[in-house]
């Protein structure tokens, strides 16, 4: 038995239908799907649920990460951890399989070997088709730079702890538990003898990432973190990450009891924000920490304007935009392991976040 592991939030049902269908086709069905909601909205989380639970093959399990920013690496680790299959496959639920992907992918399976398959591109118009897989017309091919779809050797995953965890939202996990499984004796192989399976069009993360605060929860900079943290684990020889508690997520008990916790206000003044990051972050034990960060009403007083045009001392405040960044990078540089939730109200107006140590 082969597990295809599917990592979700928030995305259309129907690329999800479209996907889960090509796998009910396989000549050869030798695999089950763990389908992992990691934290949709609760109104998509319900109709993807019955969506997925209409295929046997299909589990579906959701994480309450709602309030998290994306990360791949954990929602992969979660299942990873406990699996008890042999060899587990990373897929997307962008993707739609050949009738004959599984029966490929059986004769690929070996205790020694990570192999990657060749992706076909389609284009915006072309993804909203209903087609058999030989008629879709594809835009491009992806190349061996595209590591997404990979077929693994459950045992060597678990002996590396599985994918980088400080990965968050987009780009490089995937590449990265590529260099780190050579570490442990793997061969990667990049599969491109035919094209077996196709991409459905998206808006990528660049693309939709803004200047300014959106309610989206967005990192200015993050995918080049992301491919200077790959980079550095390539070149430090990294074969093991995570702590030994890897694949944890955040419970619902603990989900719930954030989300209800009152919180502090705080200004967006410099200093405000420096000294929680800095200080109380670093000090707190055993407790819950919870702010609301809003504009400092005296950044737009007519005195503020004045004394700043006559060059008099005045505080120096954040853009929410900054303190978003500044917050953020926090997290995924010292806190991510610890229950947390961060959200950016809808109105753009105030920050909330807080965390359980």
């Amino acid at each position: 038995m082969i597990s295809i592991i599917y990592p979700y939030r928030n995305r259309e049902p129907q690329r999800i239908k479209r996907s889960l269908n090509s796998l009910a086709q396989q000549n050869e069905q030798n695999f089950e799907v763990v389908f992992i909601d990691y934290g949709s909205k609760k109104e998509i989380a319900s109709e993807i649920k019955k969506i997925v639970e209409e295929f046997s093959f299909c589990t579906y399990h959701y994480l309450f990460s709602e309030f998290q920013p994306w990360n791949k690496s954990k929602a992969l680790n979660f299942v990873i951890k406990n699996l008890q299959s042999d060899y587990c496959l990373v897929a997307d639920v962008d993707m739609i399989f050949h009738s004959d992907f599984t029966t490929v992918m059986k004769q690929y399976c070996a205790n020694d070997k990570v192999t990657y398959f060749q992706v076909g591109f389609l284009s915006e118009q072309e993804s909203k088709k209903e087609k058999s897989f030989e008629k879709y017309k594809i835009n491009f091919f992806s190349n061996g730079d595209a590591t997404g779809i990979s077929l693994f050797p459950v045992n060597k995953l678990k002996e590396i702890r599985g994918f980088d965890e400080v990965f968050h939202f987009w780009g490089a996990e995937d590449t990265d538990v590529h260099n780190r499984l050579k570490n442990v004796g793997c061969e990667v192989y990049f599969y491109d003898k035919e094209t077996m399976v196709l991409h459905q069009w998206h808006f990528n993360y660049r693309r939709r990432e803004t200047k300014k605060l959106n309610a989206e929860l967005q990192l200015s900079g993050i995918v080049e973190f992301n491919n200077q943290h790959m980079k550095q684990n390539l070149k430090n020889g990294t074969t093991t990450v995570n702590k030994e508690s890897w694949g944890n997520v955040i419970s619902e008990s603990d989900f719930d009891k954030l989300k209800d916790y009152p919180v502090v206000q705080v200004s967006n003044k410099r200093e405000n924000v420096d000294y929680f990051l800095f200080h109380e972050l670093a000090l707190a034990n055993e407790c819950i920490l919870a702010i609301q960060i809003k504009n400092d009403p005296f950044e737009n007083s007519i005195k503020y304007k004045l004394k700043k045009y006559l060059g008099k001392k005045v505080p120096q405040f954040y853009t929410l935009k900054e303190v978003n960044d500044r917050i953020l990078q926090h997290m995924i540089s010292f806190y991510h392991t610890k229950p947390y939730i961060y959200r950016i109200e809808e109105n753009l107006k105030s920050l909330i976040f807080k965390i359980k140590f």
